[in-house]
């Protein structure tokens, strides 16, 4: 007995020792934030060596133990302090938020890409003093101010930063708290512009694949591709489309038009030169990679079946968003008539916004986005529920490494997961606006590492280098935002 407490003697003094190393390392790091040093420094002052342990009578034991729980950490006293942003010149703008607490400890969050920070800072008066590691009882009182697309950036971010904030707290990875997971890695696709000459693209294609190591592929390939050629689409001169544009203030534009109120088609001589794109592609990439395809053009259900029927020989992964979410019928009769899978969810707020979908099978694949559908429990209950219902969850996502690693934990504990995207692989800095608190890459040779040593989502900001990607017009570095404090409306929905 006494040489078996000499050996764990021994490797738990090597463990602290490595421990004390890493973290007087970070500690030393002048990216480090002085709330983040602060923690690190209560932490050092946590613990005590297994060492003492030996003679000790059982109650001496157990009260050596257990003092070297994290004493910077008091989940039950946790409380909310404060709401800050800073708004990221990344895939348009991406803000993220920072959820601080009574105890050093904070959170992270994203407000989806494209988004309104103020989606989310209008939250902050609702959750102020609230306890963190509440999860669920902190949603319910706010879901109601989120909504499809972007609107429901604000909501999400709070339930991230919250999952961030309790796996903190209680010294494990989000992962855990949403019920273990089920892989190390995580599958991604790779999303590629596309471009005018079909074999450059074939190339761009070729380098996802060869030289990054991805394992599954997404292009853009819409009207877009043949606009150019002549007698490819039926009244396209109409709505002047030159590009794909989602943005337009005008009501009234070709954007902002529901696909079967456009009249656009598609003719045969449009579909064989959308035929020859995907061609060259699969020519330089082969059948092995699944290539999923995007961002088609506003049109109706006749031109979607067409046009599915139409890729039928390369195999898709699968057709996505050919019309709008919730008109579940008309998806229903896509993916009745076509073979390819159909894909679409990316601006679905909430299970409630997919169950449709799921239970008239109406689409082979769901696809939310997790800065749209919830945060990381409620993806997971959209993924779970698709499983009953035989539906399959890939996860779209185009933001910063935030959320990137909140649905990374989300993936690894989601069962009928298939692959996350990755929008970001050409944009050099992405993955320096953090650094991974675990021993691991946040990527590798197409594959998210899931982390397993490290607390809430894995990662800290990289201060120097998110403040260089700052939009210009928006506040600055995590500024107070006392104007959002005071709550001035009464928000049940019931009498």
């Amino acid at each position: 007995m006494k040489s078996i407490l000499d050996q764990i003697i021994a490797a738990n003094k090597k463990e602290e020792a490595a421990e004390a190393a890493s973290l007087k390392a970070e500690m030393n790091n002048p990216a480090t934030t002085p709330s983040r040093r602060n923690f690190l420094k209560k932490t050092a002052l946590g613990g005590v060596s297994l060492a003492g342990l030996m003679g000790l009578g059982i109650e001496d034991t157990i009260a050596q133990a257990t003092s070297r729980v994290n004493r910077a950490s008091n989940p039950s006293e946790l409380k909310i302090t404060d709401m800050r942003v800073a708004v990221l010149q990344n895939v348009g703008r991406t803000p993220i938020i920072r959820i601080d607490t009574n105890q050093g400890i904070y959170g992270y969050g994203d407000v989806r890409d494209g988004g309104d920070e103020r989606y989310a800072l209008m939250l902050k008066s609702r959750i102020l003093g609230q306890n963190p590691c509440n999860v669920e009882q902190i949603l319910k009182s706010i879901r109601q101010f989120g909504y499809h697309g972007r609107q429901g950036g604000g909501y999400a971010a709070v339930e991230i930063a919250l999952w961030d904030l309790c796996g903190k707290a209680y010294g494990v990875p989000a992962w855990q708290l949403l019920g273990g997971r089920y892989r190390d890695k995580v599958r991604l696709y790779a999303d590629t512009p596309g471009a005018r000459n079909p074999k450059e693209f074939a190339q761009t294609m070729k380098k996802r694949t060869q030289e990054q190591g991805f394992t599954w592929l997404k292009m853009d390939l819409g009207i877009h591709v043949v606009r150019e050629q002549k007698d490819a689409l039926v009244n396209a001169g109409f709505w002047k489309i030159d590009k794909q544009v989602f943005s337009s203030p005008d009501i009234m534009a070709y954007s902002n038009t529901t696909h079967p109120f456009t009249q656009l088609q598609i003719t045969d001589k449009g579909l064989k030169g959308l035929e020859e794109y995907v061609a060259s592609v699969r020519d330089v990439v082969g059948y092995e990679i699944p290539l999923s395809s995007d961002h088609f053009g506003h049109f109706d259900v006749n031109n979607s079946i067409r046009f599915a029927r139409a890729m039928e020989k390369y195999r898709l992964a699968w057709v996505e968003d050919m019309v709008p979410w919730f008109m579940t019928d008309h998806w229903k009769t896509v993916t009745d008539a076509v073979e390819t899978p159909t894909c679409t969810g990316e601006d679905i707020y909430l299970k409630e916004g997919f169950k449709p979908l799921v239970d008239k099978h109406a689409v082979d694949i769901i696809h939310p986005d997790m800065g749209t559908s919830g945060g990381l429990l409620e993806t997971k209950k959209i993924g779970d529920y698709a499983e009953e219902g035989g539906v399959a969850m890939a996860m779209h996502f185009a933001g910063s490494p935030v959320t990137f690693m909140a649905n990374v934990h989300c993936a690894a504990a989601t069962q009928n997961f298939l692959a996350l995207e990755h929008h970001s692989v050409d944009t050099p800095w992405w993955e320096n606006l953090v650094r991974m608190t675990g021993s691991k890459k946040m990527v590798e040779k197409g594959f998210a590492n899931v982390p397993l040593d490290a607390p809430g989502l894995g990662i800290e900001l990289n201060e120097d280098e998110v403040r260089k990607h700052l939009v210009k017009d928006a506040p600055g570095y995590f500024e107070p935002t006392p104007e959002w404090n005071e709550k001035r409306s009464h928000d049940r929905l019931w009498s």
